[in-house]
């Protein structure tokens, strides 16, 4: 971590990279990938792998990821982990500079792949002190900076920082939604053949998944499960959802502030409820849903963002390693009286999972489409099309 005093606005021999916090604290690296500047959120991430998935995840819109993993790179990239058709996340911060690809699946090195994505990196930089400095203090605002010269007005910079609004009343959603329906049919990735393409059958039980944010694996699993999925935008209205004729709602994960979602996205979901449509939500969707039925959501002081999250399950005490990746979470205590705690985070007891009793509707704040992660939670989409099965 740099020093704070004014010798900080002076880039030291041999850094082209940077990152500056609202707080006024620089610290320096070695820039790769694209130049320039972005603002947002810094966050870090404990996956020891899937580093371009996390990359492409929508759910990251807004923010810059520091990988507590030291080595982040050698693998290269390649167009099939991807979770987007472009990265959303806004730059990454690396321990060690990206050494040569070392994978039979690579195509492209990853400075050349956030070059042509326009995705800052900087590495050199010490991502224990940060992400120390992260639990403690809380998510900081900062800025990512690239410029192969060495040249930054970095008191501009820490202006930039400080005067970025923050994710809390953001409503990052429509960014990053599709803004029209689809059909997806694609399941899941195998070795040796890829993805299984057009796997949906055409009598399978019909989801309507609502893109807050879809990461593609999602999809994947949910056809994998025995459904034939329609993909709507995030402002999409009851009646246009009901229009799909769906056997069942999917809500999706996704970026922001769920309060700020909410607006828009509560509104529809209350009405599915109430003409029983079966639903089921991941991350996003899961604080949609809780606010749908009063709960509360509330922004974490660090959040959860990693594939190595245990989840103990209230009805038998059995627990998942999961893939987490939220700064905002809903409030136990706020849930009602018809709605129940299925899952609790065993790193903080925050609430990971409910159910409502008198609607067929639950969500899980984790990943159990696991990209990346461990796949301990695939059984909840086949809990979800298994319970459509039955009733189309």
């Amino acid at each position: 971590m740099a020093e704070t005093d004014s010798a900080r606005l002076t880039p030291p021999k041999g850094a082209t990279g940077v990152l500056v916090l609202g707080d006024g604290t620089v610290i320096w690296g070695r820039g790769f990938g694209a130049e320039g500047d972005a603002v947002g959120e810094v966050c870090f991430n404990t996956a020891m792998t899937g580093y371009q998935e996390v990359m492409t995840d929508p759910s990251y819109a807004g923010q810059i990821i520091a990988f507590t993993f030291p080595h982040i790179g050698n693998v290269g990239t390649n167009p099939e982990d991807i979770e987007a058709i472009n990265p959303h996340a806004l730059g990454m911060i690396v321990r060690e500079d990206v050494t040569a690809p070392a994978n039979f699946r690579n195509t492209q090195h990853l400075d050349a792949w956030l070059k042509h994505n326009g995705r800052i990196g900087i590495s050199g930089v010490d991502t224990r002190a940060l992400t120390r400095a992260i639990r403690i203090g809380g998510a900081p605002n900062g800025v990512i900076a690239h410029n192969a010269k060495g040249e930054f007005d970095v008191a501009a910079l820490i202006e930039k920082a400080k005067s970025w609004p923050g994710l809390e009343g953001m409503d990052l959603a429509k960014d990053v939604s599709a803004t029209q329906s689809y059909q997806w049919r694609d399941g899941l990735w195998t070795l040796g053949q890829g993805y299984d393409v057009d796997a949906a059958g055409p009598d399978a039980p019909h989801v309507v998944a609502i893109d807050y944010g879809l990461k593609r694996n999602i999809l994947r699993n949910l056809v994998a499960a025995g459904a034939r999925v329609t993909v709507v935008p995030a402002t999409a209205t009851f009646d246009e959802v009901m229009a799909h004729n769906p056997d069942g709602v999917f809500l999706s994960n996704g970026p922001g502030d769920p309060a700020a979602t909410g607006e828009y996205a509560v509104p529809v979901i209350k009405k599915l409820l109430e003409v029983g449509k079966p639903i089921f939500g991941i991350c996003l969707g899961h604080q949609m849903l809780g606010l749908a039925v009063g709960a509360r959501t509330f922004k974490m002081h660090q959040g959860h963002r990693g594939a190595n999250h245990p989840v103990k399950r209230t009805d038998d005490g059995r627990v998942e390693i999961t893939s987490m990746n939220h700064g905002f979470a809903v409030d136990t205590d706020s849930l009602p009286a018809n709605a129940e705690a299925t899952h609790i985070s065993l790193f903080d007891g925050s609430l990971a999972g409910l159910r409502l009793t008198d609607k067929p509707a639950f969500s899980v704040q984790y990943h159990p489409e696991a990209s990346p992660g461990p796949q301990d939670s695939h059984y909840l989409f086949e809990q979800f099309v298994g319970q459509l099965k039955k009733t189309a």
